[in-house]
Order: C-alpha cells, then sequence, then structure tokens
C-alpha cells in the first residue's frame, strides 16, 4: 500500500502533545494497512463526513456481539481498510494485567489485526481496531484457547461491565467492587455475548462516592459505595489541618507545587458543603450527617480528619446515558442503601437488576435506552414495578401538573360507586 499525502493531519503533529498521528505514522511501517487508515481519514477531513459505512453484520459463531462491523466506503481507494473490525476484549477487573499477558494479547493482535488499539473503551473493554473478516474466527479461537480470555459487549446487549480499583487500592472503598464486577460478568455471560435487549446495557461499579468510573454519568445500572452512619471525625488531625502542619497537606498534597496560601478550612471545606451541613464549634468540626449527601469534598480534602462511616454498603442509581435517543441525562437515585454480600453472591443487586430487566425488556422500544423508557413512562410508574416506596430525593422538582391521579386502589370503594346514590349526597 502507498503511503498518502496527509497535509491535515500533519497538522495534528504540532506542538507539544503526542499525537495518534505520529503513532500511526510509526505502526505503518509494519502494518501497511495504517497508511490506508491515514489516507481515509485525510479524505474524511477534506470532505468533513466519515467514509466508514455504519456497521455491518459480521461476528464470530455463536456469539452476537463482540464484534463491530467496519467497512470503508471508498474501498478501491483505500483497499487496506476495505475491512476494518473493531474487536472488543474483555478487561479484568479494575484493569489489572500483568506485563506477560499484555504482551501475549500485543502478539495476537499483530498476527490477526492491524496492531492498533484503544485503552479503553468507555466500556472498559481493551480495543482492537481493524482487522479482516476472514480473521475473526483464528482470532477468537486463539483468544479463548491460548489465553483463555473472551469478547466484550457490543450490540443490544449486556456490555462488559467495569469497576474500580475498590478495596485493592484505595482507603475509601465502601465494598469489593472488583468481587461484584467479576461475579455479575461471569453470572451474565449470556446477556453479554446474545444480544436480546431494546438497546444497550451498563453496568459500572464504583466502590465510593469519588465515582471513579464514573458510574453515575455513563451506566444504566449504577452501584455506589456509600455509608450509613456518621462520617468519622478525628478532631486532632482537623486542628493539624488548620495549624498547616506539614505532615497533613489539604487534598493528600495533591495541589503541592505552587503557593496557594494558608489552608482556610472555613473557605475550602465548610463553605463548599452542597447542603451547608458542617460548620466549627468552638475547635471541633460538626457535621449533621442526615444533611449530608456523600459528596466526599470534605473528605477528599482533609483524608487524615475525615474518613467514610463505618456501616458500609450501596446506593443503586439506574438511567444514565450519552445522547442517543434524547439528551444526556445523570443517572437517579433509585435505592438509597443496599448491603453488598458475597455470601449471597450479590443477590440483592441481582434481584433489583433482573427485575428492572423484566421490566423494560417488556415496555421498551427498540434502541431506548432504560432511562429513556423511566423518562417516557414516568417515574412514579417505574417505581411502582420495582416495589419502591417513593421519598423526597426522587422528587426532581415541584409538581406543575394540578391534577392528582389515584389508582382503584387507594379510593374507598374503587371505581365502581352507585351513581344515584352518589347524585343525591350532590343534589343541588
Amino acid at each position: 500500500m502507498a503511503k498518502h499525502e496527509t497535509p491535515l493531519l500533519d497538522e495534528l503533529e504540532k506542538g507539544p502533545w503526542p499525537s495518534f498521528v505520529t503513532d500511526l505514522k510509526q505502526q505503518a511501517e509494519t502494518k501497511p494497512e495504517c497508511w490506508d487508515i491515514l489516507g481515509q481519514l485525510e479524505l474524511s477531513y477534506k470532505d468533513r463526513i466519515t467514509h466508514w459505512k455504519h456497521g455491518g453484520i459480521v461476528g464470530v459463531f455463536g456469539y452476537g456481539g463482540g464484534i463491530v462491523g467496519r467497512y470503508s466506503d471508498v474501498p478501491t481507494r483505500f483497499p487496506g481498510v476495505e475491512h476494518f473490525h473493531t474487536v472488543r476484549i474483555a478487561q479484568p477487573s479494575g484493569l489489572y494485567y500483568t506485563t506477560e499477558n499484555l504482551r501475549a494479547l500485543m502478539n495476537l493482535w499483530e498476527k490477526y489485526g492491524s496492531g492498533v488499539t484503544n485503552m479503553h473503551g468507555s466500556t472498559g473493554d481493551m480495543i482492537f481496531l481493524g482487522t479482516r473478516t476472514e480473521n475473526l474466527e483464528p482470532l477468537f479461537w486463539d483468544l479463548t484457547h491460548d489465553l483463555n480470555q473472551d469478547l466484550g459487549g457490543s450490540g443490544s446487549n449486556l456490555r462488559t461491565p467495569s469497576c474500580c480499583l475498590g478495596d485493592s487500592r484505595c482507603e475509601w472503598a465502601c465494598y469489593d467492587a472488583q468481587e461484584v464486577c467479576n461475579s455479575l460478568t461471569q453470572r451474565y455471560q449470556d446477556e453479554i455475548h446474545r444480544p436480546a435487549f431494546p438497546y444497550k446495557f451498563k453496568f459500572k461499579f464504583s466502590a465510593c462516592p469519588n465515582d471513579c468510573v464514573a458510574a453515575i454519568a455513563r451506566s444504566d445500572f449504577a452501584v455506589i459505595g456509600t455509608w450509613k452512619d456518621s462520617i468519622r471525625i478525628d478532631q486532632a488531625a482537623v486542628q493539624k489541618y488548620i495549624a498547616n502542619d506539614s505532615e497533613y497537606p489539604s487534598n493528600a498534597g495533591a495541589h503541592k507545587g505552587r503557593d496557594w496560601g494558608k489552608f482556610d478550612i472555613q473557605k475550602e471545606v465548610i463553605d463548599l458543603c452542597p447542603t451547608n451541613c458542617m460548620w466549627m464549634e468552638g475547635n471541633e468540626l460538626k457535621i449533621d450527617d442526615a444533611e449530608c449527601t456523600r459528596c466526599m469534598h470534605c473528605i477528599n480534602v482533609m483524608p487524615r480528619a475525615l474518613r467514610p462511616g463505618a456501616e458500609k454498603g450501596a446506593s443503586i442509581c439506574i438511567g444514565a446515558k450519552a445522547p442517543i435517543l434524547d439528551g444526556a441525562q445523570f443517572a437517579t437515585l433509585v435505592v438509597p442503601f443496599i448491603e453488598v454480600n458475597a455470601e449471597d453472591d450479590f443477590q440483592g443487586i441481582v434481584d433489583m437488576i433482573e427485575k428492572v430487566w423484566d421490566w423494560w425488556m417488556e415496555v421498551g422500544k427498540n434502541r431506548e435506552r432504560v432511562g429513556e423508557t423511566m423518562q417516557r413512562i414516568g417515574l412514579p410508574t417505574f417505581l411502582s414495578v420495582m416495589e419502591i416506596e417513593p421519598m423526597p430525593q426522587h422528587v426532581k422538582e415541584p409538581r406543575s401538573n394540578p391534577y392528582v391521579f389515584w389508582k382503584e386502589e387507594e379510593v374507598p370503594g374503587g371505581w365502581e360507586r352507585d351513581v344515584v346514590a352518589f347524585r343525591k349526597r350532590h343534589a343541588a
């Protein structure tokens, strides 16, 4: 394959930052199809349209997901990318790889594909970018038989579950995110590989409210660590922060390197509390924990003085998504607190997942994420089906509709009434 003139792409190599264009030119020395990637992308920049056909039905035997079909709409000009399929590789929980495993994956991709990868996609998978249809089956065989790994999810199915590092590295973890993620990945292999949903569905597991995998913004079913009791306070450490003790840098030292001035607990912690639930009484920091929304800001700023409570579990938020049929939206808090128990294989979370699926698969429209179904049908109906009692935190805004709609079982006598008797009671 010949090199292509790429004056527009060459602009992206200028400046101080690393450039994917430089990386692709380097890769093209051993994988000539990368010249055609660059050539087609240059044409797309000129024409201001993509020159990839939309999708395409392609995959491996027995699976409906894991492979994203990609075909060029100008294959005669760029034959190296006539087929350029994406392969999603299921990632380990917390993205922990050994160097041996990484080398084996890269060798596999050099053998069967372009050698171009994306580490990682928004679902978490390792992304192999670019191979031909005839290479898919041998790639899949070697991946599953030699490396004992599997494809991730793609299409209208459960996408590969992803999680933060959790207990393995983080002192704020309120449950073992890696254990839950791995357990549910194993349980739902069929849902990952065989699309049967109205549209895609994502789990993401964050072990504390810092939400390092952005579950509340990017997943249909977010399990976010939290605590039920009060924030633990070390008042002596609070005083160390106030005194600007060099051994107690604010934000765990993350802001060092510049002179930010003296630490001010009023300005940097108390005034920034979103519910104004913190104050000083003399030398003691006070927190009205009933008003705390677990935002973690105060803990992040003074990590040696404040810690999550001891009664730990998770919140479940449902319905986040990027703009597809409707605009982007965050998840809705549905379950404020649930215990996360490995002893029963996380049955409480499993029950909630399957109840959501049963409802969504019944009433969801094609290409409608569960958050859009909730929005279309209404949160009251969703909560009723989930058998969850409404609470103030479910209210987005004060009611603007003046009408109240009752269920038949909530009305004495139901809908069946003696009209004559009713009219006598209300006679003019």
